[in-house]
């Protein structure tokens, strides 16, 4: 089968740089190796340290290409920044106050955030021709919404919907932050934390179930759908009337 493309959303978090390594050596049966590789890195608007990120994949590129000995050697990879702030407050800072409610007053804006990334993510595979994108999500941080099966099912269908097809490839394998460090480690690669940049609501408290956060989706989800469809065909008056400002 010839190679594709694949797209990543990287953190430079230790998860999402184990799939980006995993992914250029070609050593995960879900990640062959790709021709090229997009390393998308969402700015939100409420974060800091902003080299960070690009910091860490240079380095691990440089890591990297001392571990093939093929000709070829790594695939190509680039890092993207995509401005996903605007879908962000439409998704939740705008209208919290409405919103809270509505799910027994559950913190939700990580969800929110995460929708937020995954609708700028699908829009960039389907206008650069990229048929899968990957994540680092992991059981083990299963206590962040975000990273729970429901939040994955709905995601992945909704990028289905477009002919995108997300995979959460460690998901299972890295059940313990000392299976995320042994892989890079083996590769010579930073395996302690330092790598994203600090976002104000990270830590930040929820006690949201797979209930609220499934309702919460179920209601944003085919918001987000419109969204894409919008700007797919160019519509950026009724792209912009999905996501209203709060005010």
């Amino acid at each position: 089968m010839s190679k594709q493309e694949l797209a990543i959303l990287f953190s430079g978090g230790t998860d999402s740089l184990a799939v980006y390594a995993l992914a250029a050596i070609g050593q995960h049966p879900q990640l062959p190796r790709p021709v090229k590789i997009h390393l998308l890195h969402m700015l939100n608007g409420m974060s800091r340290f902003h080299d960070f990120p690009r910091r860490r994949f240079r380095v691990a590129q440089e890591i990297l290409a001392t571990k093939l000995s093929e000709p070829e050697g790594l695939p190509q990879a680039e890092m993207v920044e995509l401005d996903m702030g605007r879908l962000f407050q439409g998704l939740w800072l705008d209208r919290y106050e409405e919103l809270m409610p509505r799910y027994n007053g559950k913190n939700l804006v990580c969800v929110a955030c995460k929708v937020a990334m995954h609708t700028k993510a699908i829009l960039y595979c389907i206008e650069h021709l990229v048929p899968v994108l990957a994540t680092g999500y992991a059981r083990r941080q299963s206590y962040y919404p975000e990273q729970t099966p429901v939040f994955m099912e709905k995601v992945a269908a909704l990028s289905e919907h477009f002919g995108i097809r997300t995979i959460f490839p460690v998901f299972e394998d890295f059940d313990d932050e000392q299976i995320t460090r042994h892989v890079l480690e083996d590769l010579g690669l930073p395996s302690t934390g330092g790598g994203e940049r600090k976002c104000l609501f990270c830590q930040t408290l929820t006690t949201a179930t797979p209930s609220e956060i499934g309702a919460y989706l179920d209601d944003m989800v085919p918001r987000a759908k419109e969204y894409i469809e919008h700007k797919l065909q160019g519509r950026v008056r009724e792209a912009a009337a999905v996501f209203p400002p709060g005010r």
